[in-house]
């Protein structure tokens, strides 16, 4: 058992003919110094474990400190992502919009043009039957004619007249 420094205050030695019993100061001081030796021991091995831990928590605090700072980096670098992404995102709309207002300004361009066109052959085609019944109306009225009727005929004059006639008919159409 450790001495304590009560222990040690409240020693005292029995007294001999030469003052203190030489054996019995010697065994208390060798008990005083093994306990104040592993007392030293003790306090050594304790500043030992003290100092590593001061290390452990200097570590631990150093890592808590990059580990702060990377998490602000991390959220810096996440809110810059989503920002780019939003810009991006916007742009992207954006081209969108425009490619789908030249789309339809194409279309309604190319409708325009095709309705044009459409009005164009709707007039031709009038235009072209109009021709077609004239012309049709004029082969009819030359079939009515008697001069088909002389034709049938072996008359040569009447050939001469009808073909005349025919000539006249043309040049006046023309």
């Amino acid at each position: 058992m450790a001495l304590t420094p009560l222990d040690i205050h409240n020693k005292a030695f029995s007294k001999a003919f030469r003052g203190y019993d030489e054996d019995e100061v010697n065994e208390f001081l060798e008990q005083v110094m093994r306990d104040y030796e592993a007392v030293i021991e003790e306090n050594k091995q304790l500043k030992k474990q003290l100092n590593d831990q001061g290390e452990r928590v200097s570590h631990f605090s150093t890592l808590e400190e990059t580990l702060q700072r990377s998490i602000i980096v991390a959220q810096e670098a996440a809110e810059d992502v989503r920002h780019n992404a939003t810009q991006e995102a916007k742009l992207i709309v954006k081209e969108a919009e425009k490619n789908a207002d030249r789309i339809i300004n194409d279309a309604l361009a190319k409708s325009r043009a095709i309705t044009i066109e459409i009005g164009d052959l709707q007039k031709q085609s009038k235009v072209f039957r109009n021709r077609l019944r004239l012309l049709v109306e004029a082969q009819l009225e030359m079939l009515r004619t008697e001069d088909w009727d002389a034709l049938l005929t072996d008359d040569p004059i009447a050939d001469e007249e009808i073909l005349e006639a025919f000539e006249e008919k043309s040049e006046v159409e023309e």
